[in-house]
C-alpha cells in the first residue's frame, strides 16, 4: 500500500530549497518535506569550503529579501555565507523536515503524486516535486588518461580535502575559473611550487571589497537603510545587461578596456600578460572579481600552463604535459566546474505516460519560465534552464521563480484539482523567444566556449535579459498557458 503524499517535496536544502520553504509556511502549507542527499544542509555555502571561497556579489543583495542580515563586508567569504545559511535553516525551523543522507536516484508521477526514490531504498510521495538541486552542484572531473594512476591527492575544490597540508608542497590547480581565481591566492604563499593549467584565460575586473565597520553595521541593521542600500547595488548591476545585449560598443569600451588595464597594472611580464588576455568579448564567460589572482600568477612559484602546454596525462608522480615535460606533483585540485547544462538533474524523471526528462530535453534543456515542463504535472524546477544572471544575484532570480510556482500550487489547490502543467504551445513559444533573443547577447556571439551552452551548442544557463523582466514573466500568471487535470484525470484549461 502506497503511503499517503504530503503536499510538497523539495529536493535541495540550499537557497533554492529554503526560498520554497519559506514561501510555503507563508502560504501556510506546512505538509512538506525536504530531501537532502548530504549529511548536513545549506547547499553550496556548506558545502564549499575550499580557501578563498566567497561569493562574487555584493553580499547586501545576495541575500533572501526576507531574511537581511548584518554583513561584516561587502562581499561575504564562505564561513560567514555558511553562517547565513544556517541562521536562515534556523529560523524558519526547516531542520525537522528535511531528510538527510537523501540522495535522489528517481522521480515518476504516478497520475496522483510523485514517487520518489533515494539511493538507500527510501521511497517518499508527494503531490507536487520541486527539484532545488542547483545548477552548480554535480562537479565533474575531465578523464584524463593514467589519473587512477596517479598516486598523491586529488579533489574537487567542491570537496575540499582539510586533510592535506599543502605546505611547501607541489601542488596542480587545473582549471581557471571562479573558483581557481579565488582557490590560487589563497594557496601560493604556502605551498612550494604551483602549476595552473587553464583553457583559455577570464576577464578580470578589480573586486571593490570593503569591511564594514562597527558603525556601518549598525546602521545596516536598520531596515530602510538595508532596503536602500540593496536598491542602490540592484540597479547599479542591472546597468551590465545593456552592455552583454543592447550595446557592444559600450562593453569593449568601458568593461573591457577597465580589465585590460588591470592586466597593464598587475602583470609585468609581457610573455604572462599575453596568457592572461583573452581573445573574447569580456561577458561571454563569467567576469571574475579579483585584486589578487594576477599577482599570485605572477609569483616566483607559480607556473602557468595554458592549452599549448596542457596535459596530456597522468601517471603515477605527476602529469606530463603537451609538450612532453614531466611534472612531479604532491596535490591536484581539480576546479573544473559543474555538468550544469545538460545533466542540470542529476536523477531521472519519468512523467506523464512514462516520458522521461532526458529524453525531453534529448536536445537541450528547455522549461517555460525556466521552471516547468509540459507532460510533468505539478514539477517544478528551481534555477532551471535559462534562469542563470550574469550579473546580479541568483537568489533574485530564486525569489522571482516562486511567484509563479507559488501561483500554480495555489491554483491546484484552490480548485481541489490533482495537477497543473503548462501547455507545449506555451512552453514552445517561450523558449522559441528566449533563444530569439539570446542570439544578441555577448553569450551567443561574444567568440568564446563557456558552461553557459549545452551540447547543441544553445546557451541555455542564462537568462536574456533584465532580471526585473523575469521577475514580470513570472509574477504574471497565464491561466490559458496551463491545463489543469480533476481528479477523475479528466484535462481542462486552467
Amino acid at each position: 500500500m502506497q503511503q499517503h503524499p504530503v503536499t510538497v517535496l523539495v529536493i535541495g536544502s540550499g537557497f533554492g530549497g529554503q526560498v520554497t520553504a519559506m514561501n510555503l509556511l507563508r502560504r501556510g502549507i506546512t505538509d512538506f518535506r525536504i530531501l537532502e542527499r548530504r549529511d548536513f544542509m545549506g547547499g553550496t555555502w556548506c558545502q564549499n569550503s575550499y580557501p578563498g571561497a566567497a561569493v562574487d556579489v555584493p553580499s547586501p543583495l545576495y541575500s533572501i529579501a526576507a531574511e537581511p542580515y548584518p554583513w561584516t563586508r561587502m562581499y561575504a567569504e564562505q564561513a560567514e555565507l555558511r553562517d547565513y545559511t544556517e541562521h536562515v535553516i534556523d529560523s524558519h525551523g526547516l531542520r525537522d523536515r528535511t531528510v538527510l543522507g537523501a540522495e535522489v536516484v528517481g522521480a515518476e508521477w504516478d497520475g496522483e503524486a510523485w514517487t520518489v526514490r533515494t539511493r538507500t531504498g527510501d521511497v517518499h510521495r508527494g503531490r507536487f516535486l520541486v527539484n532545488a538541486s542547483g545548477p552548480l552542484s554535480t562537479p565533474v572531473v575531465p578523464p584524463f588518461p593514467g589519473l587512477d594512476d596517479f598516486e598523491g591527492a586529488a579533489f574537487h575544490t567542491n570537496g575540499w580535502d582539510h586533510g592535506v597540508d599543502l605546505a611547501g608542497r607541489r601542488v596542480a590547480v587545473i582549471g581557471s575559473g571562479a573558483s581557481a581565481a579565488q582557490v590560487i591566492p589563497a594557496i601560493q604563499p604556502e605551498v612550494g611550487e604551483l602549476h595552473v593549467f587553464q583553457r583559455s584565460p577570464h576577464w578580470v575586473l578589480p573586486r571593490p571589497d570593503r569591511v564594514f565597520s562597527p558603525l556601518q553595521r549598525r546602521l545596516l541593521r536598520l531596515r530602510p537603510l538595508q532596503r536602500a542600500l540593496r536598491t542602490w547595488i540592484y540597479w547599479k548591476l542591472e546597468t551590465r545587461v545593456i552592455g552583454f545585449k543592447h550595446n557592444r560598443w559600450l562593453l569593449r569600451q568601458v568593461a573591457q578596456r577597465e580589465a585590460l588595464r588591470h592586466i597593464e597594472a598587475q602583470v609585468p611580464d609581457p610573455v604572462l600578460r599575453a596568457q592572461v588576455t583573452p581573445d573574447y568579448t569580456i561577458g561571454c564567460k563569467r567576469i571574475i572579481l579579483s585584486d589578487t589572482l594576477y599577482p599570485a600568477l605572477s609569483a616566483a612559484n607559480t607556473t602557468l600552463h595554458d592549452r599549448s602546454d596542457g596535459i596530456d596525462r597522468f601517471d603515477a608522480t605527476g602529469v606530463v604535459t603537451a609538450t612532453g615535460e614531466h611534472l612531479d606533483l604532491d596535490v591536484v585540485v581539480f576546479s573544473t566546474g559543474y555538468d550544469a547544462t545538460d545533466g542540470l538533474i542529476p536523477y531521472e524523471v519519468r512523467g506523464r505516460d512514462g516520458t522521461t526528462l532526458a529524453d525531453v530535453w534529448h536536445e537541450y534543456p528547455r522549461a517555460y519560465l525556466g521552471t516547468t515542463v509540459p507532460g510533468f504535472p505539478n514539477f517544478f524546477v528551481v534555477t532551471g534552464p535559462n534562469t542563470g544572471i550574469g550579473h546580479t544575484s541568483a537568489i533574485f532570480v530564486i525569489e522571482s521563480q516562486m511567484h509563479y510556482l507559488m501561483r500554480a500550487i495555489e491554483e491546484v489547490l484552490a480548485a481541489r484539482a490533482a495537477s497543473i502543467e503548462v501547455t507545449p504551445e506555451a512552453e514552445d513559444a517561450y523558449t522559441t523567444a528566449i533563444h530569439r533573443e539570446m542570439e544578441r547577447t555577448v553569450w551567443h556571439d561574444g567568440g568564446c566556449t563557456s558552461w553557459y551552452r549545452s551540447r547543441s551548442g544553445r546557451v541555455v544557463a542564462m537568462f536574456p535579459g533584465f532580471s526585473f523582466s523575469f521577475r514580470r514573466l513570472a509574477r504574471s500568471f497565464r491561466p490559458e498557458h496551463h491545463v489543469i487535470t480533476s481528479p477523475a484525470l479528466e484535462r481542462t484549461p486552467a
